[in-house]
């Protein structure tokens, strides 16, 4: 049909899904216009703890005490300060996977369960092949865990972790999840347990290193390592000031972002149905990436994945299935000219579609990388598409089977697109191979994608179906399979726990692309632990989510 011939009929009954407003109003926005600039006597003060702490990480490249080398890029990395020594990491971890590993068996010759498995974590988490065969070493003659391993709290909580990092077909790490996490969960119960001792327990239960968003780490590991009495002062002020100095610049990217959105856009009042969260939007993105010199792909993922968030309200909870058919077409046909025949809250985001694309496509021939804009707008058309195959399964209130679902949910869940969108910003590194590689749907992004459309359907369910929404995988896996909504909840967790294991297989050396891109992706996956474990914590933003946001972007931490 040509363009001429397009007309708005809204003969289907309007939905609303009454969001509550903003918890923030305007609190950011202060951060525009006051100096968020460090000032020269802490930039000097950074400047040389960093050296200093550069200087540790190069004499214990000389040290024959490997635990000192593992210890130390473990309280480096938790502290949030890692990106700084990249180099001097990799080539660390090499040089330990030189010597104390070979035919990916660890040969280091400790006891303690601690050390083998921070070893064995710090390893796969930089892409090693390491067996966990090391872990028998910790078995009885019936192939179970040893007793005396229920009492060692550190050993317990480090092989914990470590089996996060377990892909499929390693029976040794998923009988260790499931001992660890059995124990863990009973020693909070134990009234000998010291508070501590209680809290470390809680956070790692909680919030597995695998799937914590590293800010959020960050924060939590300097109150904790401050109490350490082995702590190191100087990585402490640094990890501290460096905390600091990145809220600020975050600080003022978020009230510039919000100003966007609440002065240029004016969401709030021309688009009242839809979610008001600009600044959880912020914090999303921090998560995929916090380093100052990814400033401009947070930008540009921001704006993108707040447009993002407005149609999904279109498509998902105000527009009429007529007025969907034709904003799907006009995202098609991808024309300033197609604003004349939508309704007037569609053309306020179409519009702003178009200029943020042409925005960030302005940005890309700065950065020599013109090829990225057809891959991006390709990925946010498919995106409206999957969001119309719902639409339409509502309107004719149909129950896709599992399969059918699935095909069209990890689509409509976005991390495909946003996987795409977060390449941009990322520099030259990103050639079109990459590019052509995120469009293939690799199995990291697939993975990724399940993460992220089960956690959401598993705790938004009863609320989107109160008032009138597609069949999530759940009413979907209940009538295929004829079980209760509990067991299908059940069922559906393993699939994630599925899923991580395919994210981590990805990862592992040799990689399809290089490291700084797959992180993006596993960061998406740590995004919806930490938001979706237990709530829908961006639609239902005033609790966790709020507490996360004050801890990243709101308190600086006491020097």
């Amino acid at each position: 049909m040509s363009v001429a011939t397009w007309s708005v009929v809204t003969s289907s009954p309007r939905r609303s899904a009454n969001y509550h407003p903003t918890v923030w109003g305007d609190r950011f926005i202060p951060y525009a216009s006051q100096s968020m600039e460090v000032d020269d006597k802490m930039e000097e003060q950074i400047k040389v703890l960093k050296e200093e702490v550069r200087k540790m990480l190069i004499t214990t490249t000389t040290s024959n005490k490997p635990m000192e080398k593992i210890d130390l890029i473990d309280s480096i990395q938790r502290l949030g300060v890692n990106y700084h020594f990249e180099r001097e990491i990799d080539n660390l971890l090499q040089e330990i996977h030189n010597t104390y590993v070979e035919n990916g068996i660890i040969t280091l010759e400790e006891e303690d369960l601690h050390s083998l498995a921070l070893l064995f974590r710090l390893l796969r988490q930089e892409g090693y092949r390491i067996s966990p065969d090391v872990f028998n070493k910790f078995k009885d003659k019936e192939g179970k865990f040893e007793k005396r391993v229920r009492s060692d709290v550190k050993g317990m909580l480090s092989l914990y972790e470590a089996a996060h990092m377990r892909v499929h077909g390693e029976e040794i790490l998923d009988e260790a999840m499931a001992f660890t996490s059995s124990h863990l969960n009973l020693m909070l119960t134990h009234k000998l347990c010291e508070a501590c001792v209680v809290a470390q327990i809680n956070h790692s239960l909680r919030h597995p290193l695998r799937k914590v968003l590293p800010r959020l780490e960050a924060r939590h590991y300097i109150s904790v390592y401050q109490q350490h009495p082995s702590q190191n002062q100087t990585l402490l002020t640094f990890a501290k000031l460096d905390f600091n100095m990145l809220q600020k610049l975050h600080q003022r990217e978020v009230a510039n972002i919000t100003k966007w959105w609440m002065e240029y856009l004016d969401v709030p009042r021309k688009l009242p149905f839809a979610r008001d969260r600009i600044v959880e939007g912020c914090f999303w993105i921090v998560g995929v990436y916090f380093e100052p010199h990814y400033a401009l792909a947070r930008k540009i993922m921001t704006k993108v994945i707040a447009l993002v968030s407005i149609i999904d309200d279109i498509y998902d909870a105000y527009g009429t299935i007529e007025e969907l058919e034709l904003f799907t077409l006009a995202m098609e046909r991808w024309n300033i000219c197609c604003l004349d025949f939508l309704p007037e809250y569609m053309k306020v985001c179409y519009k702003e579609v178009l200029d943020v694309y042409k925005e960030i496509e302005q940005e890309l021939k700065k950065e020599g990388m013109p090829y990225a804009i057809d891959y991006a707008k390709n990925k946010m058309i498919q995106l409206a598409q999957a969001y119309l195959v719902e639409a339409r399964w509502l309107n004719s209130n149909h129950t896709p089977t599992c399969e059918e679902y699935m095909a069209i949910a990890t689509m409509s869940c976005g991390f495909s697109m946003l996987t795409t969108t977060s390449l941009i910003g990322m520099g030259p590194t990103a050639t079109e191979d990459v590019f052509n590689w995120s469009t293939t749907q690799p199995q990291i992004i697939k993975a990724s994608s399940v993460v992220c459309r089960l956690m959401d359907d598993i705790v938004s369910n009863e609320f989107e179906q109160k008032r009138g929404h597609v069949a999530s995988i759940l009413e979907c896996y209940m009538k295929q399979h004829g079980v209760s909504r509990d067991e299908a909840i059940d069922e559906l967790r393993k699939v994630i726990d599925d899923a991580w294991k395919d994210i981590n297989e990805e990862c592992l050396n040799p990689t399809k692309v290089a490291m700084p891109f797959l992180i993006r992706v596993v960061n998406l996956a740590r995004c919806m632990d930490v938001l979706y474990k237990h709530e829908s914590s961006y639609t239902h933003s005033g609790g966790i989510m709020k507490k996360y946001i004050e801890a990243l972007l709101v308190d600086p931490i006491p020097i």
